[in-house]
């Protein structure tokens, strides 16, 4: 499809993941995944240092077992402050959804997810890429 860029998605489970992948993919993105925080953190400052940084990051908001989306996205940002990132909850009263931006995140995507909103907010936030 038209879709350009790098997105590292984290959600703790399997269905969203394997969806989400396939979609993102399909729209035509490279994709890594994390089951958790700490792993997309970690995977974040690796492609940094390798010199393959990711264009955006989907953090799921509530991780039962892990590290929790609101909690890497502090780490990241402290990594990297201009971290561009988009939160991710099926529970859309939560504060961090709610008022996104004072914790650092760049737009909310709200479960269930549809294909049109999630191709609208990577337009938004992925700059298009100059071709060489």
């Amino acid at each position: 499809m038209t879709g350009k860029g790098r997105i590292l998605l984290m959600d703790d489970e399997q269905i969203i993941l394997d969806v989400t992948l396939e979609v993102l993919r399909f729209l035509g993105y490279d994709v890594v995944f994390a089951r958790d925080g700490a792993a997309a953190v970690d995977l974040y400052k690796t492609a940094t240092a390798d010199g393959h940084p990711f264009d955006l990051v989907i953090l799921d908001l509530t991780i039962p077992d892990g590290v929790s989306g609101q909690e890497a996205m502090e780490r990241l940002r402290e990594f990297d402050p201009a971290v561009r990132a988009v939160v991710s909850s099926g529970y859309s009263n939560d504060p961090v959804m709610q008022d996104y931006t004072s914790y650092g995140f760049s737009s909310r995507l709200t479960k269930p997810y549809r294909i049109t909103e999630i191709k609208r907010i990577l337009e938004e936030q992925i700059p298009t890429k100059p071709v060489s």
